[in-house]
């Protein structure tokens, strides 16, 4: 049975495509989209300050309780709500050298000022980038696919750059979810 999707969350580790996807889905399907980052960090010129849990929650429940939205972000331990109202969960489960590269990319392009990134690009956030991608598979992965088995019927795994270009361009806003 084809459903029309407005409620999307993908996530997925540091570096993995999540905004460059969600970016593209919301432009396509006209459908907002929040980076569960910004849901964490209050943005200030003066840099980044840490919401309280309970700001970060109330966030998030604004965002899941209205009637369109794509959420992404690495964050699994305070969105089971989020998973649950989806409609379409979406996990890049990409390889670590094609996140390496990206994280890489991203720190050169955004440092070059080609390109505005929520946060300043140092070499410290780049070695933790890097750190927090190594540690992922080990600790996040399964805990990750630990809380979404009970969404087994609305999960997409995608696994490569090709999956995630062609969901990017596919009609996502009429799949077919069991």
């Amino acid at each position: 049975m084809n459903q029309i999707l407005n409620k999307i969350h993908i996530i997925g580790s540091v570096g993995s495509g999540k905004s460059t996807l969600a970016r593209t889905l919301s432009s396509r399907l006209n459908i907002p989209y929040y980076e569960l980052d910004n849901v964490v960090w209050l943005r200030t010129p003066n840099g980044d300050v840490r919401n309280s849990q309970e700001v970060r929650d109330a966030t998030l429940h604004t965002i899941i309780t209205s009637d369109q939205w794509i959420v992404e972000g690495v964050h699994h331990q305070w969105v089971q709500a989020s998973f649950e109202k989806a409609e379409l969960i979406i996990y890049l489960d990409t390889p670590i050298w094609s996140r390496n590269y990206r994280i890489l990319k991203r720190y050169v392009v955004e440092r070059l000022g080609l390109k505005k990134g929520n946060y300043k690009q140092s070499l410290s956030m780049l070695k933790r980038m890097y750190q927090w991608n190594y540690q992922y598979d080990v600790r996040s992965k399964p805990e990750i696919m630990r809380l979404l088995q009970p969404f087994q019927e609305k999960l997409f795994i995608l696994q490569d750059n090709r999956d995630i270009e062609h969901i990017g361009k596919m009609n996502v806003k009429e799949m077919n979810v069991q």
